[in-house]
């Protein structure tokens, strides 16, 4: 298990991903991570300028690996989501993630979606895939 402090007051773990309209990337994140760590993590996902919907290119590749985020809905970013996670992993955002003291930033650099067609969304999803891969064993030990 890792030293990261649980903040949510849950006994696990708690991390937020944030990426401009919260439809490709942070979406990606967020579906990997409740696929992979089961209850072991709390998971949340925000934009700073969310989108009306989930990038049909993105729900496409997902299902792919057989993951459903066809229902997912993207979400404003709010100080809230920020202050009730433990870890908080921006993917595009700038300075639009407020900062609070007690978490952990991490910023991952990842292509956009936007605008793609799932040939080009599937090797952004295997990076994000594998990474998420690393975080799930950080946090759990897994």
């Amino acid at each position: 298990m890792t030293d990261t402090p649980d903040t949510s007051g849950s006994g696990r773990p708690s991390v937020l991903f944030v990426c401009v309209h919260n439809a490709g990337r942070s979406q990606m994140a967020a579906a990997y991570l409740a696929h992979l760590a089961g209850d072991a993590v709390e998971v949340r996902s925000a934009g700073s300028e969310p989108a009306d919907r989930v990038n049909p290119a993105v729900v496409a590749a997902m299902a792919e690996e057989g993951i459903d985020v066809s229902a997912a809905t993207p979400r404003v970013l709010t100080a809230d989501a920020v202050r009730a996670s433990d870890v908080v992993i921006t993917m595009g955002c700038g300075d639009a993630c407020p900062v609070f003291p007690g978490r952990r930033y991490l910023d991952w650099t990842l292509d956009d979606p936007a605008g793609r067609g799932v040939e080009a969304v599937r090797p952004i999803r295997d990076e994000i895939r594998r990474r998420v891969e690393a975080l799930v064993a950080e946090l759990t030990g897994r």
